[in-house]
C-alpha cells in the first residue's frame, strides 16, 4: 500500500476522497475496504458516512481499517443528505461517490484522474460498473453512466431492462454520457461546489 496520509496532495497525483453511504451494511465493507485498500493510486483518503447504523458498521470499521474516516449523521435522511454532510469532510480535488457493495479492481482511479485532469470542463465520470455475481456482465447502473433518448427516457450502455449484455470491452472507449450512476460516481469537487448539493427531495433515486 503506497498512499499518503489523507490530506496530502501534490500536482501529479491529487488528493481522491472515497466517500462510502452506509445504512447496516455490515455484510458488505470487508469485500469494499479490502479492495480499496488494493488501490494502486497513490493519494486517496476513504470516508465511511453512517446514516444511523445499528449493525455494528462503525465499529467493524474502526477495529480493522484504522485509515478509514467514519462520519456519524446522527440520522438516516437517504442518500443524498448523507452524501451532503460527507462533502463537508473530504478533502480530495475530486470526490468519488460509491456504494457499499462494490469491490473495485486496484488500478480503477488513475484512468479516472488522467481523464479529468486532462480536461477542466469534465464535471463527472463513469467508470464500468460489472455485476457482483456475473463479473462478465453489466450491471442495471453501469456501462459508463448511460444515456437519454428524444423521448426523454433515459437508458444504459450494456443494459436495456432485463436484456444484459457480456463484457467483451464493446464499451472500453471515452464518450459523453447523460448521467453518471451514484453506485460509482466521481465528481470533481469544484463542479460539485458550482452547481450545488444534490437534492435532497430526490431521498433514493434519481439524486
Amino acid at each position: 500500500m503506497t498512499a499518503k496520509p489523507a490530506g496530502s496532495v501534490s500536482a501529479d497525483n491529487p488528493l481522491v476522497s472515497v466517500i462510502i453511504l452506509n445504512y447496516n451494511g455490515l455484510r458488505f465493507l470487508k469485500d469494499c475496504f479490502d479492495s480499496l485498500v488494493k488501490c494502486s493510486y497513490p493519494n486517496f483518503e476513504i470516508l465511511l458516512v453512517d446514516n444511523n447504523s445499528t449493525d455494528e458498521s462503525a465499529a467493524f470499521t474502526r477495529k480493522n481499517y484504522p485509515r478509514v474516516k467514519i462520519i456519524q449523521t446522527g440520522g438516516n435522511k437517504g442518500f443524498s443528505w448523507g452524501y451532503n454532510i460527507s462533502f463537508e469532510h473530504a478533502a480530495g480535488k475530486y470526490f468519488v461517490l460509491l456504494n457499499n457493495d462494490v469491490a473495485v479492481d486496484p488500478g480503477w482511479l488513475e484512468p479516472l484522474v488522467a481523464a479529468a485532469e486532462a480536461d477542466d470542463r469534465i464535471g463527472a465520470l463513469q467508470p464500468k460498473i460489472l455485476s457482483m455475481i456475473d463479473r462478465q456482465s453489466f450491471e442495471y447502473a453501469g456501462a459508463s453512466g448511460g444515456f437519454i433518448d428524444k423521448y426523454g427516457y433515459p437508458f444504459l450502455r450494456g443494459r436495456v431492462f432485463y436484456t444484459i449484455e457480456k463484457d467483451y470491452g464493446q464499451y472500453d472507449n471515452e464518450t459523453e454520457v447523460f448521467w453518471t450512476s451514484g453506485a460509482a460516481m466521481f465528481v470533481r469537487a469544484e463542479a460539485l461546489l458550482k452547481s450545488g448539493r444534490l437534492d435532497e427531495d430526490f431521498v433514493f433515486h434519481m439524486e
